[in-house]
């Protein structure tokens, strides 16, 4: 799930989406399939929406791609964060971590999170493609054990 205010302005015109194409990659290569992939504004209504239909669904994680910054418009933690029945936190550790070897103290401006919902994974990444490709990097192979625990 992308979340970009500006590239879902321009929806019609068919943006590009970097981040999200090094998701699907990762995701892929990991062996893993991707039910849905959306584009969404930065938006807690569609955000939530998002949500809820992914609750509905069989998939057992949600990647949100954006809306992590520290810009006032960007809210998909704020929206996402209530609905953790726990918080992964060292999900974001250990991608700020990974990040200040590439990018140095830049990389304590990250937000990036992850939790449980319900048996389920969400996970909330930075937009830009080196972060979505770090963290997923990390963290795919973690996937089916954080599932499985999730759900037990």
């Amino acid at each position: 799930m992308t979340v970009s205010s500006g590239r879902y302005q321009r929806r019609a015109e068919h943006p590009t989406d970097e981040s999200g194409d090094v998701a699907e990659k990762i995701i892929r290569a990991g062996g893993h399939t991707i039910q849905t992939r959306r584009l969404i504004s930065d938006d807690a209504r569609m955000l939530k929406k998002a949500l809820q239909e992914f609750m509905k669904s069989n998939s057992d994680v949600l990647v949100y791609v954006g809306g992590t910054g520290l810009s006032n418009r960007d809210i998909t933690i704020e929206t996402v964060r209530p609905y953790f029945e726990k918080e992964i936190s060292g999900f974001g550790e250990l991608l700020r971590s990974q990040s200040f070897e590439k990018v140095g103290a830049a990389a304590m401006l990250s937000r990036a999170t992850a939790g449980v919902a319900k048996g389920r994974l969400l996970v909330c990444l930075p937009g830009s493609p080196d972060a979505v490709e770090t963290a997923l990097s990390v963290f795919i192979s973690e996937f089916p054990h954080a599932v499985h625990i999730a759900k037990s």
